[in-house]
């Protein structure tokens, strides 16, 4: 019998400390909750990186 996974909260926070330019559904959220553009989130991606800190201080330039 195999044992059952011990599943933490680890993947999941490093998770949501990125945003992925690439995914709709992430660039929206980034978006909706700056209220800033889409091609702003995915501009502030590709010039910072895809640290969610990151990206959220240079929407609020």
């Amino acid at each position: 019998m195999a044992a059952a996974k011990k599943t933490t909260a680890r993947g999941r926070k490093q998770d949501r400390a990125r945003v992925a330019g690439g995914q709709k559904h992430e660039v929206a959220y980034e978006a909706k909750k700056s209220g800033r553009s889409a091609s702003a989130v995915k501009k502030a991606v590709k010039k910072v990186g895809n640290s969610r800190k990151r990206v959220e201080k240079r929407l609020a330039r």
